[in-house]
């Protein structure tokens, strides 16, 4: 393991016998993420040691914490998967109709959430973690971290379908798409890479177009690709896929700040 990979494992896990906030270690709990965690606390729902929690607290970890009457263990191990989701499977827990989801597919052992969903008509690359501190980090859409896709369309593209998606400003629930990376890679399917994650993107870009998605593949997140996963299967991210992965979360995460803190500059200067 690198120096610099060594440092953001340790941003990310703070393994801190000094205490860490309490939202955190219910995070690596691998209950929930952190967002989740301070909903529970402000419900009420969690206790330290037999109080009530408040929001901020910090706990140590020879305290007991506990979510509606169940005491929480800190998962030890760092697990982050790369799923190859099939078509047809969705990813959350609730199932209408028979659906099969993403956690019946895989019958991983320990408990782990993904990260960026892919709706049910969709497939490919899916992450899975039990670590609520990356996928709090992968799931802010300021960050911007690409995605990459595989599409296949109703129809020939043409050049003005591919500029006008990457272009962007497409209206899609009251915000509108940032320009993108796109390649045609057959008459009827083309290679696109996002910044963002709205809802059933790709296939609402296409329709604002006239084009139906006929069936769309994440072949990319970050710097971690499908590769030759079979659909149904998943494999262990490897140490250094982590490590280049903590480091471009670590670099978006400062990128963001930066933005916001010239926003707010810029805000009070006028």
């Amino acid at each position: 393991m690198t120096r610099e990979g060594s440092h953001l494992e340790q941003e990310f896990l703070q393994r801190k016998k000094d205490g860490v906030r309490l939202n955190k270690y219910i995070s690596d709990s691998g209950l929930c993420s952190r967002r989740e965690a301070d909903r529970l606390i402000e419900a009420g729902r969690v206790r330290v040691d037999g109080k009530m929690a408040h929001p901020g607290e910090k706990v140590r970890e020879d305290q007991k914490i506990a979510v509606d009457g169940k005491i929480l263990q800190r998962e030890e191990e760092m697990i982050l998967l790369a799923v190859n989701k099939p078509r047809g499977v969705v990813c959350t827990t609730e199932k209408k109709w028979g659906d099969r989801t993403i956690a019946e597919v895989i019958q991983y052992p320990k408990r782990i959430f993904y990260m960026g969903r892919l709706d049910k008509d969709s497939e490919g690359l899916l992450l899975m973690t039990n670590n609520g501190e990356v996928l709090d980090q992968m799931m802010r859409g300021r960050n911007c971290h690409e995605k990459e896709y595989r599409v296949w369309v109703d129809q020939p593209v043409t050049k003005e379908f591919l500029k006008g998606m990457a272009k962007g400003g497409i209206p899609i629930d009251r915000q509108f798409t940032r320009p993108c990376r796109i390649k045609q890679t057959g008459e009827n399917h083309f290679s696109i890479t996002l910044t963002q994650g709205l809802n059933r993107q790709i296939r609402r870009m296409c329709e604002y177009f006239g084009y139906r998605v006929t069936r769309l593949v994440r072949v990319r997140v970050m710097n971690i690709s499908l590769g030759d996963l079979k659909a149904g299967e998943y494999r262990k991210v490897t140490r250094e896929e982590q490590e280049e992965l903590y480091r471009l979360l670590s670099g978006q995460e400062k990128r963001a700040d930066k933005r916001q803190e010239n926003a707010w500059n810029t805000k009070n200067r006028e």
